[in-house]
Order: C-alpha cells, then sequence, then structure tokens
C-alpha cells in the first residue's frame, strides 16, 4: 500500500495550482469578499489583516510581536503574501476580533475544490468510494485570569476558582496510508450567541455536520470518532447528514451492547477469525463481529454493527471495538479496524503536530472581546492545510522538508531567509533553501545625514 500510494503521489507533480504561491493568491481573493464594518476611511484593508494574520502561522512566528518586529522593512510580506499595508499587533487583534468566523470558511472550501480539481484526494478514497473524516474536540485557550464573553467556565467545587476556557471539535480526512491529513474548517465549542450556558461537543458536533454538508453537500464520507460518540442521537445526527460511521465503543459505557454481542458468540451468530499479519508472522490480528445487534437498552430499535478486535504479538495484546453501519463480513473487517483505528490522526498528525512542529497551537496570540482567538485558530489551520497540501503535492516542498530533515528545521530556515532577504515568491525562497544561495559581501546602506 505504501509503495501505490508514493506513486499516486509522484503522479500529483505537474499540479502546480497546489503549491504555495496559487494558494496564496486564492486565500487573498476570499480574504477580499469578507465583510467590513469599520466605518470611513480604512488605511489597513481587511484583506490586509487578514493575510498578515494568516502570514504569522504561515511563517510559524512564536508571536505578534515576533511579527511586528518585521513589519516596517519586510517586504516579502507584499510580494508573497499579498498585504499591501502590514497592520501593527495592536490594528491586527482590533480588526480581527470583529471578523465573523463563519466567512473564513469559503477559503478552507476554495483549497478543498482545488485538492478535487487536480484528483489530489482521489487516493485518499477509504472504503466503498467515501473519504474517512477523523474527528475530535480539543483545547486550545485556558485561563484563571483572561476571559470574553464567549469563554466556557468551570468552577473548581473545593475552592470556588473559575476557569475560563475555548475548545473546537477538530476534523480533517484522514487514510490509515498517508501521513498527511486534509483538515475542514473545525467547529468552535464556545457559548454561543444569546447563551448563558456552556456549549458542549454533542452540540457543536450538531452544527459541524449542518455546515459540512453546506459546504459538501455530495461529498461520500465515514466519520470515525472515540467512544464518545456512539450514542443514540449522534448516530441519528449522522444519519440525517448521509454519513456513515466507524465509532469507538467501550464495555463500561455499553454494557447491553456487549452482553448482545457474546450471548451471539456463546450461540454460534458472531463470527470470530485470524489473521495472521502479512508482514509480521508473528502478530495475529483475531476479529469478532456481529450486525444489526441494538446499541443499548434504551434505543433497541437502532440496530448497528459491533466490531471488536485484537492485535497479538509475543510483547502485547492491544484490543479495540467499534460500531458501524457497514454491515461485517470477512472480507472487510480488516479495513474496517484500519479506519477505526485511523481516528488517531486526528491527534497525531493534526493537534500534535499543531502543538510540537512550530504552529504554536494552544499558545495565546490574543482572546479579544469577540472573535479574535477563534479567527486566529482558523487563520492557524488555514495554514496547516496550506503545509497539508504542499506536503501532499508540491514536489519542491517535499524536497526542501526532507533535506533539511525536520518541519522545525524548515520552517527555522525559512523565517531566517525572509527575515534577511527580498523574494518575489515563495517558490523562490524554497529554491533558496534546498540549491542554496550564494553569500555576498553586504551593502552597507549608510545614513546620508
Amino acid at each position: 500500500m505504501k509503495h501505490q500510494n508514493q506513486q499516486k503521489k509522484g503522479k500529483l507533480a505537474s499540479r502546480k495550482h497546489l503549491s504555495a504561491d496559487p494558494l496564496f493568491k486564492g486565500l487573498h481573493k476570499d480574504f477580499l469578499s469578507i465583510s467590513d464594518h469599520r466605518e470611513g476611511d480604512t488605511v489597513i484593508s481587511m484583506a490586509d489583516a487578514l493575510m498578515s494574520g494568516f502570514a504569522v502561522f504561515s511563517l510559524k512566528e512564536p508571536s505578534l510581536l515576533a511579527f511586528d518586529q518585521r513589519r516596517v522593512t519586510d517586504g516579502n510580506l507584499e510580494s508573497i503574501y499579498h498585504v499591501d499595508n502590514i497592520p501593527c499587533d495592536s490594528q491586527m487583534r482590533t480588526i480581527l476580533d470583529e471578523v465573523d468566523p463563519v466567512e473564513i470558511r469559503p477559503a478552507y472550501k476554495s483549497i478543498f475544490r482545488e485538492l478535487q480539481r487536480g484528483k489530489a484526494l482521489e487516493p485518499m478514497v477509504f472504503f466503498q468510494g467515501c473519504y474517512l473524516l477523523s474527528l475530535d474536540g480539543t483545547g486550545y485557550f485556558s485561563s484563571k485570569k483572561i476571559f470574553s464573553d464567549n469563554c466556557l467556565e468551570k468552577v473548581n467545587k473545593k475552592t470556588g476558582e473559575i476557569s475560563y476556557y475555548q475548545q473546537m471539535l477538530g476534523a480533517a480526512i484522514v487514510h490509515p496510508g498517508f501521513k498527511e491529513v486534509i483538515p475542514l474548517a473545525p467547529e468552535f465549542i464556545i457559548k454561543q450567541d444569546g447563551q448563558s450556558k456552556n456549549d458542549c461537543e454533542r452540540n457543536a458536533a450538531k452544527r459541524f455536520f449542518g455546515k459540512l454538508r453546506e459546504d459538501h453537500p455530495h461529498l461520500p464520507l465515514i466519520i470515525t470518532e472515540d467512544a464518545l460518540s456512539s450514542n443514540a442521537p449522534h448516530i441519528r445526527e449522522a444519519e440525517k447528514y448521509n454519513l456513515h460511521y466507524i465509532l469507538g465503543v467501550k464495555k463500561g459505557d455499553h454494557p447491553f451492547l456487549f452482553k448482545k454481542v457474546e450471548e451471539a458468540r456463546k450461540n454460534g451468530e458472531a463470527i470470530q477469525f485470524d489473521l495472521v499479519d502479512k508482514d509480521d508472522p508473528q502478530k495475529t490480528h483475531r476479529f469478532l463481529f456481529h450486525n444489526q445487534v441494538p446499541l443499548n437498552e434504551s434505543n433497541q430499535n437502532l440496530l448497528t454493527n459491533f466490531l471488536e478486535y485484537w492485535e497479538i504479538t509475543p510483547e502485547k495484546t492491544q484490543h479495540f471495538s467499534w460500531v458501524t453501519d457497514f454491515t461485517i463480513t470477512n472480507d472487510n473487517a480488516y479495513e474496517l479496524m484500519q479506519g477505526g483505528r485511523a481516528r488517531w490522526k486526528i491527534e497525531n498528525e493534526t493537534f500534535n503536530t499543531l502543538k510540537n512542529q512550530g504552529y504554536h497551537f494552544g499558545h495565546n496570540y490574543g482572546l479579544g472581546k469577540k472573535n479574535l482567538s477563534v479567527v486566529f485558530t482558523m487563520l492557524m489551520m488555514l495554514a496547516f492545510l496550506v503545509d497539508q497540501t504542499q506536503q501532499l503535492c508540491c514536489p519542491l516542498f517535499q524536497a526542501t522538508w526532507h533535506k533539511l530533515g525536520s518541519k522545525r528545521e524548515l520552517w527555522d530556515r525559512m523565517r531566517s531567509l525572509f527575515r534577511d532577504f527580498a523574494f518575489k515568491s515563495m517558490r523562490m525562497l524554497y529554491e533558496a533553501l534546498f540549491y542554496g544561495i550564494k553569500f555576498q559581501p553586504p551593502i552597507i546602506l549608510y545614513d546620508d545625514g
């Protein structure tokens, strides 16, 4: 599978529209259409503020102050990121705080459409013509002192101390054979307008499904999530939006389900079989499945299909279980298991990458009074989407990354050259990193005064 995926990725080499410069240009075009409710003449346009915010995360700047230090002299922000007038950090915060995050969603859709046009997503089709969409919630802001009206609140029962936090429901198209993930626009778990109660992941999922189908009404999808999602309301909501599912289940949460499966096993109705791993004869894959079993005692009319799996090696045994709307057979049990286990890619290849590979996910770039933290997170995820698109489709990006050995080194070298030299495009900067540049004695700019 890995070799086949590499061959498929190699065929994408000519997709020039899936490299940084045309993607940046497309983002700028999308940002031009975002509403600006400021009155009077504005020196800093909304598109300039949004592209500047995007550049912060594209360059992996550790803070707005670090970005602000290059503001006056950096012509690369104009030539590469299409920023005519660069806002200072306080201007950026003030302008972006007023942006409705919903208006940024079309930028995600535009990049997704380019991936489809370039047939870059076709190799990521997972099962029965469907893409695998992994969902999970994660926090990105927490404080005991700073808060805004849309922060969630948690009260310490012992001390009465209030913690303020914000979370999001992240979603990304994943595939067991690909390291790359394609993030979709996240849904934020924050207090909604006019609400006094905390928001929750279940309500965020309802909103996410609705917006997902507005953006991609016919995209064939299988959602994969952890055991918290395997409840009747969530499954019915997924079915409402024509979404297949592979959801984790735990015996402690679903005793009725597991009891029914055990009864079926004893009666010879459930099917169990072993497979020896084709690459490792010491590894055994054990499956137990039973179709059309009630999800729980309260929802016995909701029938689902149960898959249990053990990965057995001499060192350890790992155990997993899922429910799915796909009828399980001996022929597809292995593939469905892979889909269930690929759920971890939303954590490993998405959230952990954002936290540990230079994106500074979780760093407070600014909470604002209205939407600032949400807008910054949307722009960060957009930068991640552009990088993942390049990692999947841009040979120059791939070669530069592999030459430098790590993403952190790539980002560090990229910022260094961006700071010290003038470039006409991001491609030119990548070429400088990959091929090298000839250093010459500097031209000293003496003060004529």
